[in-house]
Order: structure tokens, then C-alpha cells, then sequence
């Protein structure tokens, strides 16, 4: 199967294997939804670099990250060297058309996932992005009461903001800004909204950098720095839902799982985009710096005199999200213990229920958000740590940290 979008031959390869098992949808599909939603997919992705999150058996096997580009690939396919804060750089594919867009998805790539940079400045951000990442158990609602809290801060301070389903649980507010200020910048503006969200609204919405000590939203501000992606808009997510731009007006009644690969390209062709002014709105990220200057240093939590260095550690693990530094191991103020390390998420689980079979009493007193469930990225591909928070389980009753009920190594043989 060969198109030629803008003249240029694009070979899509076995576009009859099914991509995704539950719903039957082939590469032929994917591709097709890539054509139909192309004016929107390529405003989120074009001449931005990418990192190829190739699904090459299907979305029910785990993917691989590939950053550099493919050495064997056609000669108009466009690269730019990406430095990393490892001290690394990677070729990296910018798309710059629909022939690009095709050619990543004829990898494997089911999302697109971009830096948030144009490829001619690569050290200065043009969007600044919020990522709603709730706790296990909370409903759509609340995220929908973050977000709009987010949209008023970013306006609070001189910023368009502009919304779009995840495609997953969460929700992901964006800000097109003016190409001026660094990936540290950026990121430490991002802060400032999470922090000043959650002021506003402690009792649903979270900035606190550990999982463990979340409730409700994480309003992410790390999805800034320099080594993080985010699917983009129009992305096709691995449930099938897609990442779906939405006019505000739209937010509170919506629902995530009603877009996808099937029902999006007609959204689109009977509204528009909602995101198609976006360019036009850059601004600046003066108001949002001046307010993490007002803000000043994350306190310590209150009455916990010993928890002032964690605060300490968690503020440098943040900043060093740039720099690539690393530090001791961190310890954390609540009683976790680990369950397993494992190759893949049904395996991880597993381990997990033999845990629970093992410990009833304390499994019965778990709540959701005590079960952190962590996709960890390996060299190339991703893994799965189980923790968990035993805080309402009484001290008494508490079980020890046994070995791993499954032990993956992701660096065995680096």
C-alpha cells in the first residue's frame, strides 16, 4: 500500500494487522484516521521534534521509545540533533507534513509525541503544558473542576489557555507562549500554576511532587522539562480514545471516552478545531514567573521538623529534571513498601494479588490511591514497580517489606 501525500510516496507496510485487538481497527484504520484529521494533528506536531513510541505488535504488547530516527529511512524525512540533559543528543524526526505524519505512523507510532520546541530553536519552549494526572478513584468530575481551575490561573496571569482531553484518565491544559524563556523557566512557571491551583482548591487538586503523598489531581508541571513529551492533539491513544481539543464551553459536559478514532474525524470536519487560533495567542510568561517569585520556596509540612529535608529533596529533584543530576536515594515520610518490579503491567499485577492472598487484613484497608502503580522507563521500552502506602493500615498491623514477588531488572545486561 503506497500513498502520496504532497507528491511524496509514503509505503505503508501490513496495513491489514490489527492495531488494536478489542476493537479490530487495522494500520489501514490508523492511517486512514491520520488523513481525515491532518489539519489538526499536524497544528500539535508540525516542525516540532518527535520521540517514535513505536507499538509494533499492537497496542496490548508494550511499546518501545526510539529518539533517534530510523538510519534507513527516505532522504526527505527531516532530523534535528536534540541534546538531552544526560549530556546525550539524538537525531530526532521532525514532522513537517503529512507525509512525515504517515511515515512515523507507518512505525508503529499510534500517538505523536513531540517536545514542546520548534526544530529551529531548540532550547526554547513555545507551549507551556498542564497535565491532569489523577489518584486512582477519582472521577471525571473532579478533573473537570482542576481543569477549570488551571484555565483561570493561566488567564489570571496573561495566558490563553486551551484545553484537550489526554485520551487516557486525565486531562491536559495548554498555553502557546512567546519562544523566549528556557526549559527551566518554563517548567518553574508550570509550578507556580500547580501550586497556586492547589491553593485554591487544596481539597480536589494536588502539586505535591511525591505519589505517594497525593490526593486528588496531580496538576504535573514536570511534563516541562526538557526530556518529557506529551501525546499532542489528535493523537490516537492506546484505548483508542484520542487526545481531543475542546472549546471550554465544551469541557464540563464532555465526556473522554466519547472521542475516538471513529468519531473524531467527523467532529472535525463538522466543527473545526478548536485549538486552529491557538498560534495566534503566544504570550508571555512574566505574570506566572513573577508569581513563583512571590511564591518563594515550598514550606516544609507543618509540625513535621523532619520532613523539612524532604522538601528540601523534592525542590532539587525537580530543578535537577534539566540538569540530569541525581542524588541518594530519596526516603520517604510514609510507610511504602514494595511489591514488585516486572517486565509488564499484568505481570506486576499479579505479583500484586499474590501480596493481597499473602496479607488480607492490611489489602482490605487499602484505598485506591494507596496502590501506586509506576510505568518506569527503561533503555528503550517501559516497566512496571508496584508500591504501597500502608497509612491505614495500623502501625500493629503493618507487613514488613518481603523481596520483590517479582524482581525485573530493566538494565540486566547494560
Amino acid at each position: 500500500m503506497v500513498l502520496e501525500p504532497g507528491g511524496r510516496d509514503v509505503k505503508i507496510t501490513n496495513p491489514d494487522r490489527v492495531v488494536f485487538p478489542r476493537t479490530g481497527h487495522t494500520k489501514r484504520d490508523l492511517v486512514a484516521y491520520y488523513q481525515a484529521v491532518a489539519e489538526g494533528a499536524l497544528r500539535g506536531v508540525a516542525d516540532r521534534p518527535v520521540i517514535l513510541k513505536r507499538y509494533v505488535h499492537g497496542v496490548e504488547d508494550a511499546p518501545f521509545f526510539q529518539k533517534r530516527a530510523p538510519a534507513k529511512r527516505p532522504e526527505w524525512i527531516e532530523v534535528v540533533e536534540f541534546s538531552y540533559p544526560s549530556g546525550r543528543s539524538a537525531d530526532e524526526v521532525v514532522i513537517r507534513d503529512l507525509a512525515h505524519l504517515l511515515w512515523t505512523v507507518n512505525l508503529g507510532c499510534v500517538d505523536l509525541n513531540p517536545h514542546p520546541v520548534r526544530a529551529a530553536d531548540l532550547d526554547h519552549p513555545d507551549e507551556l503544558r498542564i497535565d491532569l494526572d489523577p489518584v486512582p478513584g477519582v472521577g471525571w468530575e473532579q478533573i473537570v473542576r482542576v481543569a477549570l481551575h488551571a484555565r483561570d490561573v493561566l488567564e489570571d496571569h496573561g495566558l490563553a489557555a486551551w484545553p484537550k482531553t489526554s485520551g487516557s484518565r486525565g486531562f491536559h491544559v495548554y498555553s502557546r507562549i512567546a519562544a523566549r524563556w528556557t526549559f527551566r523557566e518554563v517548567r518553574r512557571a508550570a509550578e507556580a500554576v500547580a501550586r497556586e491551583v492547589e491553593r485554591r482548591a487544596p481539597e480536589i487538586a494536588t502539586s505535591r511532587w511525591w505519589k505517594e503523598e497525593r490526593q486528588g489531581v496531580f496538576v504535573d508541571y514536570n511534563q516541562n522539562a526538557r526530556d518529557r513529551t506529551v501525546a499532542s492533539a489528535y493523537s490516537v491513544r492506546p484505548t483508542g480514545h484520542v487526545s481531543t481539543p475542546l472549546h471550554w464551553d465544551e469541557v464540563e459536559r464532555c465526556r473522554p471516552d466519547a472521542f475516538t478514532l471513529t468519531t473524531v474525524p467527523d467532529r472535525l470536519a463538522g466543527t473545526g478545531d478548536p485549538w486552529a487560533p491557538m498560534d495566534e495567542t503566544a504570550g508571555s510568561l512574566d505574570g506566572l514567573l513573577e508569581l513563583a517569585e512571590a511564591q518563594g520556596p515550598r514550606p516544609a509540612p507543618a509540625n513535621k521538623a523532619k520532613e523539612a529535608k524532604e522538601a528540601k529533596a523534592a525542590e532539587h529533584a525537580a530543578d535537577s529534571a534539566d540538569s540530569g543530576e541525581t542524588r541518594g536515594r530519596r526516603r520517604s515520610v510514609m510507610p511504602l513498601i514494595e511489591i514488585a518490579r516486572a517486565e509488564t503491567v499484568d505481570e506486576a499485577m499479579a505479583g500484586f494479588e499474590r501480596w493481597k492472598a499473602r496479607h488480607p487484613g492490611a489489602a482490605r484497608l487499602l484505598r485506591p490511591a494507596d496502590v501506586l502503580v509506576d510505568s518506569m522507563r527503561g533503555r528503550s521500552s517501559t516497566w512496571t514497580r508496584i508500591r504501597v502506602n500502608l497509612q491505614h493500615v495500623p502501625e500493629a498491623e503493618r507487613p514488613d517489606q518481603e523481596p520483590l514477588d517479582v524482581d525485573y531488572d530493566p538494565w540486566r545486561g547494560r
